[in-house]
């Protein structure tokens, strides 16, 4: 179902935000938006309270998976093995900060540690730290709900007379 943004005049400029409506995509579709940035940001629970931490990432196959800095807040999300992983959230979006049209994609699922060498090792090629930290370890996030939509532009013609 579309939710409806109607137009209304913006920040210090002034300048008017076209109307537009949510659109929702399918899993598919969030998962290849998804693939085409490389900056998102992971929700988790950190000491009985939310956390989110701006992280870069790489999609692979369903899974998106992100490298840990060792010793960093994230490490905690680390489970024990033969555990289903933690519960996460990932979030990315590419929104125009002037028409405010794009979309975002969130991903839910369960985190768990990537312990096989070679993905490591791919993943390390893949996916460089942002600051001079030791990141050796990655977490693979298997979405078990992936939700997205676009923020579309409304046609002229399907907005109402003496709307905002």
């Amino acid at each position: 179902m579309d939710q409806e943004v109607t137009g209304r005049r913006a920040g210090p400029g002034r300048t008017t935000v076209p109307a537009r409506r949510m659109k929702p995509i399918d899993r598919g579709e969030a998962l290849r938006l998804l693939g085409t940035v490389s900056l998102g940001r992971i929700i988790f629970t950190q000491h009985a309270l939310p956390a989110v931490r701006p992280v870069n990432h790489v999609v692979d196959g369903e899974s998106v998976v992100v490298r840990l800095h060792d010793g960093g807040a994230l490490a905690s999300l680390i489970s024990s093995p033969g555990t289903p992983g933690v519960v996460v959230a990932y979030e990315a979006d590419v929104i125009d900060p002037e028409t405010h049209l794009g979309w975002s994609v969130v991903v839910t699922g369960y985190a768990t540690p990537v312990v096989d060498p070679e993905d490591l090792e791919r993943y390390a090629r893949w996916l460089h730290p942002w600051a001079s930290h030791t990141a050796s370890r990655a977490l693979r996030i298997t979405p078990d709900l992936v939700t997205g939509f676009r923020l579309v532009a409304e046609p002229p013609e399907a907005m109402t007379v003496g709307g905002c």
